[in-house]
């Protein structure tokens, strides 16, 4: 059974419990709206922990757009259901007042991997990312957290952040999942009309063309160049970046000289869509 707890001093107490009796506890962060993607992350904690925390909130610090929080998809009686499925011990779904109380003052910022990228085209994202991590991490007390890796920068801020300060938590990267076609499971998906949906699987696509074209030789330059056109010849409206980068640190590439990461960001109607495969 599937417990909800809405606050932090309920949650420690639960959590005390449990590692008294010699628990390891998993925890996967998440804004809600469930999908497959988060699932797999959940399954994921099951199989490496004893204790399973799935958290709910989502977050005003990592919205630099109003209407983007506004339109985020709120669902959680869907989303314990789902949970529930999968055994996962405590659904976490804290109000925002609980997470940030009267009086908070206090922005966790990582320099560096956060400033590329989403950094550059949504300031101020990253700080939130990074603080309410930092809070949750506090909140939950968990051994580990599982990430998934569509959210590429996201894992390697987090991995950063608990580098720097030291905090006791081994930090896991899972795969993207996707659906049949090809697309990033995402909870902004939904908002996708019929025919962008039709269009939507083209960024992977061209994500995959380029990296086949980089792995033949081909210069970053044109192969990225390419990719770009690939991605508004289907009808997205513009791409706010593509991009080879190193995959751990992000600094960027001109060739495959490092383990690397094609990433990308677009525009599709209203919804904004980001990806990234290894090459």
């Amino acid at each position: 059974m599937t417990a909800i707890i809405r606050t932090g001093a309920a949650l420690r107490d639960k959590v005390a419990g449990w590692k008294r009796a010699g628990a390891l506890v998993g925890v996967v962060p998440t804004m809600g709206a469930l999908h497959d993607g988060h699932l797999s992350l959940a399954r994921a904690a099951r199989a490496s922990s004893d204790r399973v925390i799935v958290t709910v909130f989502v977050n005003p610090k990592q919205f630099n757009n109003p209407n983007d929080l506004a339109n985020y998809p709120k669902t959680e009686a869907q989303d314990l259901a789902l949970l529930k499925a999968e055994g996962v011990d405590v659904l976490f779904a804290p109000g925002p007042d609980e997470v940030y109380p009267a009086g908070f003052a206090t922005t966790v910022s990582v320099a560096g991997v956060s400033e590329p990228l989403e950094g550059a085209h949504r300031p101020g994202h990253f700080d939130g990312v990074a603080t309410v991590v930092s809070k949750l991490f506090g909140m939950t007390q968990a051994g580990r957290a599982f990430f998934g890796e569509k959210d590429w920068q996201q894992l390697q801020v987090v991995r950063r952040l608990v580098a720097d300060l030291n905090i006791p938590i081994q930090i896991i990267g899972c795969p993207t999942i996707r659906e049949s076609d090809g697309l990033a499971m995402s909870s902004r998906n939904v908002r996708l009309t019929t025919a962008e949906r039709a269009i939507a699987p083209a960024l992977q696509g061209a994500l995959q063309t380029a990296a086949k074209d980089l792995r033949a030789g081909l210069p970053a330059g044109k192969a990225l160049a390419a990719a770009a056109v690939q991605i508004i010849s289907a009808g997205f409206a513009n791409v706010e970046y593509l991009e080879l980068r190193a995959a751990e640190g992000l600094a960027p590439l001109t060739a495959l000289t490092a383990p690397a990461r094609l990433l990308v960001a677009a525009q599709l109607g209203e919804v904004r869509l980001i990806d990234n495969i290894p090459v």
